[in-house]
C-alpha cells in the first residue's frame, strides 16, 4: 500500500554531486528504517545508507564521508546527498522503507551514472 516515489536521477562527472529524494505515502516515522540501496551491473544489491526511526544513520564503508542520508518529517521525504562521486557509484538506486514488522517497500529505482 505504501508508495515510494524517487527523483533526482542523473549523469554526473566524477567528483561531482547529486541529491536523490524519496517521497513516501506513509509516514517515515512509522518505519523501522528508511534507506537507500543500489545495484550495479553484475553485482548484488547492497545497502548504501539507512536511518532508523530514532535518527541513527549507518553507511556502507565505501561511501562514508561522501554520502549523507537525511529526512524531512514535514515533507515525508528522505534524501541521499552524494558528494565526491566516483565511477564505482554508478548504479540504480532504490529507496527502501522497512516497517516495524520487517516488511519492505521499494521505490521505482533511479539511475545514477558517474562518468570518468
Amino acid at each position: 500500500q505504501v508508495e515510494l516515489v524517487e527523483s533526482g536521477e542523473g549523469l554526473v562527472q566524477a567528483g561531482g554531486s547529486l541529491r536523490l529524494s524519496c517521497v513516501s505515502s506513509g509516514s517515515i516515522f512509522s518505519a523501522n528504517f528508511m534507506g537507500w540501496y543500489r545495484q550495479a551491473p553484475g553485482k548484488q544489491r547492497e545497502l548504501v545508507a539507512r536511518i532508523s526511526r530514532g535518527g541513527i544513520t549507518d553507511y556502507v564503508d565505501s561511501v562514508k564521508g561522501r554520502f549523507t542520508i537525511s529526512r524531512d518529517s514535514a515533507k515525508n521525504t528522505v534524501y541521499l546527498q552524494m558528494n565526491s562521486l566516483k565511477s564505482e557509484d554508478t548504479a540504480v538506486y532504490y529507496c527502501n522503507r522497512r516497517s516495524l514488522g520487517g516488511h519492505d517497500n521499494w521505490g521505482q529505482g533511479t539511475q545514477v551514472t558517474v562518468s570518468s
